[in-house]
């Protein structure tokens, strides 16, 4: 299979924003700027929950091609784990299709996704365990002692040959971002702190060379507990410890740019709770990325649908509406990522892209 060329460029992104606010009449306020000069949308399509079957594969696809061409979302966010692959082929399906058509230009699109979960191919005839077999442990590509949980690895190896099977998934030969996918949180409480970085800078070392290849753009953490968790906690992981392992391995010029995490009404720690240090200082989640130059994605800005069904209203917006207002208005994100595959609720979530993010006064009036 060929893979597309090309990434996310600042001329291809500022190119989309250029369209949206002159042809979609948005408010310019809708983008953020971002790590490499890119022009990124403050709504990201995530693409985590359904089975693996055809029908999903078909509304990932109409999902991904309702975003990208409302010129209302330039971020899609997948994993190699998602729906045991199939998430990262839609996404590449649908980014093929509206290329070739000529709909969307493959430098307008910022494309994410993770490894470290195990991910066995849900179109392979071999069942789970014996995939993992055939595929990963009988090569050498892992072993037994790098596995965690009975789930989860980091080793070079490993990330390399979870990386080069979603570049096939996607059909892309540069990936925009790749993240470590729940790292700390499943690794340090088992392996200790000291033999998790070592694991981390050996994995950020890898993803730098997969960079000077030309094959990606960025890296970074995406994270559950561990970055919003307080100081002793097992899982408790200082952002600050990242950031000095990836200027050690890559210089000042590395490419660890992103972090992900949860941030909503109801998990809202990334905005109050001060538990990160930086330079002697204890900052909030969002205060220490920024100071530290990295951008913040963040994850299940509707609480997994419990907050679309209970949650508050506000200003004439759903609770849906409402929820995603808040998430991509807190100070210091660059876009929660919605999972959304009906259509009706991909257009409720994509008229919020009409209003602009709320100031930091209606911000904290909901959030405290």
């Amino acid at each position: 299979m060929s893979l597309r060329a090309g990434r996310a460029t600042p001329e291809g992104t500022a190119r989309f924003r250029t369209r949206a606010v002159e042809d979609r009449h948005l408010p310019t306020e809708h983008f953020r700027s971002a790590p490499g000069g890119l022009s990124l949308t403050s709504i990201g399509l995530g693409t985590y929950i359904g089975p693996p079957d055809a029908a999903t594969d078909l509304a990932v696809e109409q999902a991904v091609t309702i975003c990208l061409t409302s010129r209302r979302v330039n971020v899609v966010d997948t994993a190699i784990n998602y729906r045991h692959q199939r998430a990262e082929r839609s996404i590449g399906r649908a980014l093929a299709r509206l290329v070739e058509r000529g709909e969307v230009d493959r430098g307008e699109v910022f494309v994410a996704t993770k490894a470290g979960y195990f991910a066995p191919d849900g179109e392979s005839r071999l069942g789970p365990e014996r995939w993992i077999q055939e595929e990963l442990i009988r090569p050498g590509v892992l072993k037994p002692r790098d596995i965690v949980d009975g789930c989860h690895a980091m080793t070079p190896a490993y990330l390399s040959d979870q990386f080069e099977r979603s570049r096939r998934n996607l059909s892309l030969e540069t990936i925009d971002l790749l993240y470590l996918h729940n790292a700390p949180d499943a690794q340090l409480p088992v392996v200790g702190r000291e033999e998790f970085e070592h694991r981390l800078e050996a994995a950020f070392a890898c993803c730098e060379e997969l960079r000077q290849k030309g094959r990606l753009g960025a890296y970074g953490l995406a994270t559950w507990d561990c970055l919003r968790s307080a100081r002793g906690d097992a899982g408790y992981y200082a952002l600050e410890s990242a950031a000095r392992i990836a200027e050690r391995v890559g210089g000042r010029e590395h490419g660890f740019r992103f972090i992900q995490f949860p941030f909503n009404l109801a998990m809202p720690e990334a905005a109050v709770v001060r538990n990160q240090p930086v330079g002697g200082e204890r900052l909030t989640l969002f205060e220490a990325a920024g100071r530290l130059g990295l951008a913040c994605f963040t994850s299940v800005p509707l609480f997994q649908g419990q907050l679309a069904r209970a949650g508050p209203k506000r200003a004439g917006l759903s609770a849906a509406q409402t929820a995603l207002q808040f998430a991509r208005s807190a100070p210091g994100t660059l876009a929660p990522l919605v999972g959304q595959k009906s259509t009706d609720h991909i257009a409720e979530d994509l008229e919020i892209a009409s209003v602009p993010p709320w100031d930091a006064a209606a911000f904290l009036d909901l959030l405290m």
